[in-house]
């Protein structure tokens, strides 16, 4: 007997659109067919909607240890279910930095008894950690992440000399977050003596600008080719970026690349309303740098989109420009972001699905996740097209309590999470006394 057969499905899997019923068993797809009429302890009628797999979320911070007033494990992963994310790769800044393999065993022990969702976690890398680098489990973290800019966990690496042994020695994956700190601190000055006290989140794109993100992806381009080494790039945002990267399959690349879904999103024009919600680092820059990362993203330069998840509070973001913090919350939101770009013609089912799950599943060699196949997990998301959704006080699940899309209307919404298995978000609602999430494997 299967735990649950879904009836009706539209599956959205591996650049093809098809009707179909999937049984689960045991956390795992047990069987994709046509029509499945056999025995289960629930039959779910999804009744022509689309079924997707479940988002893999490379880019989240979730704040823990020691940063919990802006979100926890256990908060932000909740959160995470109604946005369809069923797996994700936490970061480092967070206090303790995870900068050691010591700091980084205790929060997969943390998580394991927090996380509503499969997780992994990245190593951070520092100007002084590399032989913490050289001993890392590379069955346990998901990517060693280096800041090559300013960090909100003091995690910045500009030591020449610290990059060329990342680069070198690394037998992860490295991550990078890239804007040039000397351009960025001189730019800092500049705006400062014009503006005073007058300079506001509406300067943030001309002060971290798109030379400052040029400057610093393009050295890390450089030291990967220089040393053969894997990299990924996160969070692009510039035109001028993209000359940096080649088009192709991700599985074919050793430097691969990536865009957040509020860089895909927003522009410049929004911050005259929105102001600090929005402030982020890399910025939220022109018009013309949005459409060439979409571009991009849709001629295969671009491999993954990611959330970015970056919760502060609300009175953290309150504070007049140069104080607030940069960051946004998204991780509940961040699919109906890209269905509003669906309906806008902008992407398709398929691409969302390879550049938010399969492709991620290739890049950092994921096992058993990222796709719908016989044997795989069974971490779904199922979405209602025909369905909207108004962002609201009430339905906001981040422990920081705010969003950018408050009353917002997204024109899909998610019908249903599944995780390994089990039905963890329906009816715009998350399930209580959920199993935790399982730790992701890496076939390496």
């Amino acid at each position: 007997m299967y735990d649950i057969i879904l009836k009706n499905c539209k599956i959205v899997n591996e650049n093809t659109i098809y009707e179909s019923d999937v049984a689960i068993k045991n956390a795992r797809i047990e069987l994709i067919q046509s029509s499945i009429d056999q025995e289960a302890k629930q039959i779910i009628d999804i009744a022509g909607r689309y079924l997707l797999p479940g988002l893999i979320d490379d880019q989240v911070h979730f704040r823990e240890p020691g940063l919990t007033h802006k979100g926890d494990i256990a908060t932000e992963s909740r959160a995470g279910l109604a946005g369809g994310v069923t797996s994700y790769f936490e970061m480092p800044n967070v206090n303790p930095t995870t900068t050691t393999n010591e700091n980084l065993t205790k929060k997969f022990e943390m998580a394991s008894t927090r996380s509503l969702s499969n997780y992994s976690f990245h190593l951070g890398g520092s100007n002084t950690n590399i032989e913490e680098i050289k001993k890392v489990d590379i069955h346990q973290a998901a990517a060693l992440k280096i800041f090559m800019g300013a960090s909100t966990g003091e995690m910045l690496v500009d030591s020449l000399d610290a990059l060329d042994d990342i680069f070198h020695y690394s037998p992860l994956i490295v991550v990078t977050h890239c804007e040039d700190p000397k351009r960025v601190k001189d730019r800092e000055k500049l705006f400062d003596k014009k503006y005073g006290d007058k300079v506001s989140a509406e300067h943030h794109h001309l002060i971290r600008d798109d030379e400052s993100c040029y400057l610093s992806s393009s050295l890390a381009v450089n030291l990967a080719k220089k040393y053969d080494a894997d990299l990924h790039v996160f969070h692009l945002t510039t035109e001028k970026e993209m000359e940096l990267f080649s088009k192709g399959e991700v599985d074919n690349k050793k430097i691969t690349a990536e865009v957040c879904v509020h860089h895909m999103y927003f522009n410049e024009s929004y911050y005259s309303n929105l102001g600090n919600q929005i402030k982020c680092n890399p910025s939220i820059k022109y018009e013309s740098d949005r459409r060439a990362v979409i571009s991009a993203l849709l001629d295969d330069k671009i491999d993954i989109i990611a959330t970015d998840h970056a919760p502060h509070t609300w009175e953290e973001k309150s504070q007049n420009y140069v104080d607030a913090p940069a960051g946004l919350p998204l991780v509940q939101h961040g699919l109906q972001i890209l269905m509003d770009l669906y309906h806008q013609d902008v992407i398709s089912l398929e691409t969302i699905v390879k550049k938010t799950s399969h492709n991620v599943a290739k890049r950092f060699q994921i096992k058993d996740r990222g796709y719908i196949r016989e044997g795989y997990y069974a971490d779904f998301v199922i979405l209602d097209t025909d369905k909207s959704y108004t962002v609201s006080n009430e339905n906001i699940l981040y422990k920081c309590g705010w969003s950018p899309f408050k009353d917002h209307t997204f024109q899909s919404s998610i019908f249903m999470t599944i995780v390994n298995g089990i039905v963890a978000f329906e009816n715009g609602m998350v399930k209580e006394n959920l199993p935790f999430g399982m730790q992701i494997e890496f076939d390496r």
